[in-house]
C-alpha cells in the first residue's frame, strides 16, 4: 500500500484529491490548519467525510511550523506528496501579504527540505493559472515566459516553481508542479465567484460583476481536477541525460527532473455565460451590478492542456452548465434552502 502526504487536505480541492486517493488503495495522511480565512466549519464537514476511511489519518497544524514536515517525512516516509496547502485569494494578498509570504513561500521551503532528508518518489506542488501574469497569448502554454504576475498571491506561487525546480536539480528530485484554471464545483470555497454567486441570487441580492462582465475563465471541475491529479501522480519527470534533448513528457527542464502542467478545460468562457448557467441552475434572475475590474485581476484566462493529455492521455471533459448545476444542487442541500 503506497503512502501519500496530501498538504491542504481539508481544504476544496485537498479533500477531493483525498477522496480520490483512497478510492485507490492509498494511505493517505492529511495535513490541515483548519484556518479560519472561510468557514471553518466547511473544512470540518470536508474532513469528517475523508475520516470514515480507516486509511486516512488527519494531522492539524501548519505547514510553515519549523521541523513539522522534516518529523511528519521521517515518521511516515510519503510515497507521494501532493502540496496544495497554501493561502489563496488574489484579493485577500492584497490585505494580507504577510500570510502568502508564511503560507507559500516559507511552507513550500519547510516541505522541499523535507523531501531533501526523506525523499518520495514523486512530488506534486500547486501553482495557480495567475502564474502567467500579464500574458496576452492564449491558450497559455506551459513554456510561454511567465514573469509578469498580478499579484503578490501569483509572485509567491510562482516562487514556488523556481524553488522547487532548484532543488529537483540539486538533489534530483521529482517534482511536478500543476496550475489550476479556475476550479469549481460542490464543497467549493465561499470566497469564490460561483459560491458568492449562488448565495446572492438565491437570497435576491444583486452580485457585482466586474470588469462590466467582459471576462473569460477556463473553468474546471472539481472531479476532473482531482483525476489529472491522480494521473499525474503515476508519471514523474525523469531528468535529461547529458547533453540530449528532452523527451515528450519527460521534464520541461534541461537540467532537472521538474515539469509545469496546466489542468484546465481548454475552454475560454465569458463570465456572463458562466452567470447565466447559474441563472438557469437556480430558476433565478441575477441582478447584475456591473463594476471595473479589480486589482490584481486578469481579463481572461486559457489553458492548452495539451502536456496533461499526452502525459496522462486525461483531458477534463466537464461543461459550465452541467458543473454548475451540480453545484447549486450541493449548496441547496448543504444550506437546506
Amino acid at each position: 500500500m503506497r503512502t501519500a502526504l496530501v498538504t491542504g487536505s481539508a481544504g476544496f480541492i485537498g479533500s477531493f484529491v483525498c477522496e480520490r486517493l483512497l478510492r485507490d488503495g492509498f494511505r493517505v495522511i492529511g495535513l490541515d490548519a483548519m484556518t479560519d480565512y472561510y468557514e471553518v466549519s466547511l473544512k470540518e464537514r470536508r474532513q469528517a467525510r475523508l475520516l470514515q476511511s480507516e486509511q486516512f489519518q488527519a494531522i492539524k497544524d501548519y505547514v510553515e511550523t519549523p521541523g513539522l514536515l522534516m518529523d511528519l517525512f521521517a515518521r511516515e516516509k510519503p510515497d507521494v506528496v501532493v502540496h496544495l496547502a497554501a493561502q489563496a485569494g488574489v484579493r485577500y494578498s492584497i490585505e494580507n501579504p504577510r500570510s502568502y509570504l508564511d503560507s507559500n513561500i516559507i511552507g513550500t521551503f519547510e516541505l522541499l527540505e523535507a523531501a531533501r532528508a526523506h525523499p518520495p518518489q514523486h512530488m506534486l506542488l500547486a501553482s495557480t493559472s495567475s502564474a502567467f501574469g500579464a500574458n496576452t497569448e492564449m491558450p497559455y502554454r506551459e513554456t510561454d515566459k511567465a514573469d509578469h504576475q498580478m499579484s503578490f498571491y501569483a509572485a509567491t506561487k510562482k516562487a514556488t516553481e523556481n524553488m522547487a525546480h532548484s532543488y529537483a536539480h540539486l538533489f534530483d528530485l521529482p517534482i511536478t508542479m500543476f496550475r489550476f484554471f479556475t476550479v469549481y464545483g460542490p464543497w467549493g470555497r465561499p470566497d469564490m465567484a460561483l459560491f458568492k454567486f449562488t448565495k446572492a441570487i438565491l437570497e435576491g441580492r444583486p452580485i457585482d460583476v466586474y470588469n462590466y462582465g467582459d471576462m473569460k475563465r477556463d473553468f474546471t471541475y472539481i472531479d476532473d481536477l482531482a483525476e489529472a491529479i491522480r494521473l499525474l501522480i503515476d508519471t514523474p519527470p525523469v531528468r535529461p541525460a547529458g547533453s540530449e534533448a528532452i523527451a515528450e513528457g519527460d521534464s520541461l527542464s534541461p537540467v532537472a527532473p521538474w515539469r509545469v502542467v496546466n489542468i484546465g478545460n481548454s475552454n475560454a468562457v465569458q463570465l456572463t455565460e458562466f452567470i447565466d448557467a447559474i441563472e438557469q441552475a437556480t430558476g433565478q434572475k441575477a441582478e447584475r451590478n456591473l463594476m471595473p475590474m479589480q486589482a490584481g485581476d486578469v481579463p481572461a484566462t486559457w489553458a492548452d492542456a495539451g502536456l496533461l493529455k499526452s502525459l496522462t492521455g486525461y483531458a477534463p471533459r466537464t461543461g459550465v452548465s452541467e458543473g454548475v448545476s451540480r453545484f447549486v444542487e450541493w449548496y441547496r442541500d448543504y444550506y437546506r434552502i
